[in-house]
C-alpha cells in the first residue's frame, strides 16, 4: 500500500510538474491561420518540453491582453502599436522574428482594375472610385490597422464610404471568407492568403509596393507590472524562435512552393 501511494505521489507531482511547463501567448489570427504553429508548436514541445497556449486574436486584443497581464508574451504586427506598449511599460522588449507582406486580392474580372495599380494607395483609390465591394477586418488587428493607414495615405476615409464597404469585425480567415462570398476585394497578409481553401473566384491581384511589408514581433509581458508572467519560460521560447532551428522551419515553410515568411531575427 505504501509503495502504491509512493508511487501515485510521484505520478502526481510529475503531472504538476509537466503542466507547470506551460505559458501563454496571444497570436494574431493571421499568424494563425498561415498553419505555421502548426508547424512550429510541436518542436517545441519536443525541443524545450513547452506547451505554448496560443490565444488568438488581432493585434489590438492581443496587447490589450499583455497589458492586463492575461499572457506572458505576445507575438503580433503592427509596430506603432507595439511601440505605445513598450512605452506603456507593459513589455520588457519588442524581438523581430519574420515577415512577409499584404496583398490585395479580388474577383479574377477585377472591375476596379486594381491589377493596374502603380502603388498600394492607387489600389484603393480605384476601389472606392469604383465602390466596388470591399471587405476590411474592422476588428482593431494589425491588418485593420495597416488598411486605415493606407486609406490615409490614399487621402481617403472609410468613415464617409457607402455600403460597398464592408468591415465585418472578424478574423482574417473570416473576412476571406466573407469576401470570397460576396465577390468583393480584400486587403490579406500573404500567408493567410496561400494557406485560405475557400478562394472561390478569388485571385491576388496587386503585391509588392513597399508599404506593405509585415512585420512579426515577439514582446514579452513586463513582470514588474505583474509578477506572475513566466519570464523564465518566455525566454525560453524567444531564444527558440531566434534560433537556427526555427530559422530553417520558418523559411522553409510553404504552400505550392510559395513561401509565406521570411526569418529575419537577429541571432
Amino acid at each position: 500500500m505504501k509503495r502504491i501511494m509512493l508511487g501515485a505521489l510521484a505520478a502526481l507531482a510529475m503531472g504538476t510538474a509537466a503542466l507547470a511547463e506551460e505559458m501563454k501567448l496571444a497570436v494574431t489570427t493571421s499568424f494563425h491561420n498561415s498553419g505555421l504553429a502548426e508547424v512550429l508548436l510541436p518542436e517545441i514541445k519536443a525541443d524545450l518540453g513547452l506547451e505554448v497556449q496560443l490565444l488568438v486574436v488581432g493585434t489590438g486584443q492581443a496587447i490589450r491582453l499583455g497589458e492586463a497581464g492575461d499572457v506572458d508574451a505576445i507575438l503580433v504586427h503592427s509596430k506603432k502599436a507595439e511601440e505605445a506598449f513598450l512605452a506603456g511599460g507593459n513589455g520588457t522588449h519588442r524581438r523581430e522574428i519574420m515577415y512577409n507582406d499584404f496583398v490585395f486580392v479580388g474577383p479574377k474580372a477585377d472591375p476596379a482594375g486594381v491589377a493596374k495599380a502603380g502603388s498600394a494607395a492607387d489600389a484603393l483609390q480605384k476601389i472606392a472610385a469604383s465602390e466596388a465591394a470591399f471587405v476590411s477586418r474592422g476588428d482593431d488587428s494589425g491588418t485593420h490597422k495597416k488598411e486605415l493607414s493606407l486609406w490615409n495615405s490614399a487621402d481617403l476615409s472609410p468613415e464617409g464610404f457607402g455600403d460597398w464597404y464592408n468591415a465585418v469585425g472578424a478574423g482574417m480567415g473570416a473576412a476571406l471568407n466573407t469576401a470570397s462570398g460576396m465577390g468583393g476585394y480584400i486587403m490579406s497578409d500573404r500567408a493567410s492568403w496561400l494557406n485560405f481553401a475557400n478562394k472561390g473566384d478569388l485571385a491576388l491581384l496587386y503585391s509588392g509596393d513597399p508599404v506593405l511589408f509585415n512585420q512579426y514581433a515577439y514582446l514579452p509581458v513586463n513582470p514588474e507590472k505583474h509578477p506572475h508572467v513566466k519570464t523564465e519560460l518566455v525566454a525560453e521560447l524567444e531564444t527558440w524562435l531566434v534560433s537556427d532551428k526555427a530559422k530553417d522551419l520558418i523559411n522553409s515553410y510553404q504552400i505550392n512552393g510559395e513561401a509565406l515568411f521570411v526569418f529575419n531575427a537577429q541571432q
